[in-house]
């Protein structure tokens, strides 16, 4: 069998998935180790025995509705590639716009940045590439998580940037930040979309949260104030029907100039406020 006849019978057994054709065209490339422009280019290529039964496998997996990214273990982000695994939640397009959002705010001196629940690290390390200047702390409550992400930073090419196991603020003993940015668990654990889609393969404790999602936010935002600098931001991604709620929480513990963003899709996704004592 070649490239070319696999990746369509690949697509129309994938009929479920929201991008059949991309997933083959990823883990054809995953299996044969060649790039999408050869795989098009050398299309009339045969696949060997060994290769299609180690597709098999990973087909059926995404059938079962099991993530690319853990299928492969790999995830790009903001151009940089990033190890995955269930241990983690998978980084998202959106959470590119909490970047972003981010490096406008930054200061334009070197300052120090406190990422909370860093996950893989893809928020840290992809903001620490374009500040190199700026000393950046990533906390994570997984040991599991904790050692992916600094495997992240060094395959990436990261040394401004250090990691702490801890929950939220815990291990940070009074430190204080320009910039505070989170990703938090912001799901209300009777959402319907936990049992749809790749949620279902991620782990829940990065994912739900008490308070109809609010629970860690809240948390967050009241320990923000005793870990930010005079002026500085925050700045935390939530659902995207939290974007008043939100807002009402920053506003509640002092913070100003409060504003949410949308994401790419146009939906509320990050909010952020500076911090002001009064």
């Amino acid at each position: 069998m070649t490239y070319l006849e696999w990746l369509k019978q690949a697509s129309l057994s994938l009929n479920e998935s929201e991008s059949p054709k991309r997933d083959a065209e990823i883990l054809l490339g995953f299996v044969t180790n060649k790039t999408r422009t050869f795989l098009m280019a050398f299309c009339e290529t045969e696949l060997t025995q060994q290769e299609l039964d180690l597709l098999d496998t990973y087909l059926k997996r995404r059938q079962e509705g099991e993530p690319i990214a853990y299928i492969t273990g790999m995830k790009e982000f903001w151009s940089l590639k990033f190890q995955v695994s269930p241990s983690t939640l998978i980084p998202r397009p959106d959470t590119e716009k909490l970047v972003e959002i981010a490096l406008e705010y930054l200061p334009k001196v070197p300052c120090e940045v406190l990422d909370l629940g860093t996950g893989t690290g893809a928020i840290t390390i992809a903001m620490a590439t374009e500040r190199q200047d700026c000393l950046f702390t990533a906390v994570e409550k997984s040991e599991q998580a904790l050692h992916l992400a600094q495997n992240n930073a060094k395959h990436n090419g990261v040394n401004n940037a250090y990691f702490l196991l801890g929950n939220w603020y815990k291990s940070l003993k009074g430190r204080k930040f320009s910039m505070i940015v989170s990703n938090p668990p912001y799901i209300d654990e009777n959402d319907i979309h936990l049992s749809q889609g790749d949620v279902r393969f991620e782990p829940r404790s990065a994912l739900v949260a008490d308070d109809q999602g609010l629970a860690d936010i809240k948390l967050i935002v009241e320990g923000a104030t005793k870990h930010l600098n005079q002026y500085g931001w925050l700045l935390i991604e939530h659902g995207w029907q939290q974007g008043e709620d939100v807002r009402t929480i920053f506003k509640q513990n002092n913070f100003q100039l409060v504003e949410t963003h949308t994401d790419y899709s146009g939906n509320d996704r990050v909010t952020v406020g500076r911090w002001f004592k009064p």
